[in-house]
């Protein structure tokens, strides 16, 4: 079977206001892909809770930093 698909980037896909997880083959959470004009704010309130209920991490719990990418 061959795959037909090109390859796309977050870039491409998410809009400026766009917030992407990044997951690895069983679901783990690796890393939280930040729109650049946002890099200096908060994480989304409903992105912090979708991230904490299924993860438990608080992506802007300062003492976390770097556990995710």
């Amino acid at each position: 079977m061959s795959n037909n698909h090109d390859e796309v980037t977050f870039d491409d896909v998410l809009g400026d206001e766009e917030w992407g997880l990044i997951l690895d083959k069983d679901g783990n959470l690796k890393g939280l892909w930040i729109p650049q004009e946002l890099s200096e704010e908060d994480v989304p309130d409903v992105v912090v809770k979708l991230i904490k209920e299924n993860w438990g991490v608080d992506p802007n719990d300062e003492t976390v930093y770097g556990t995710i990418h």
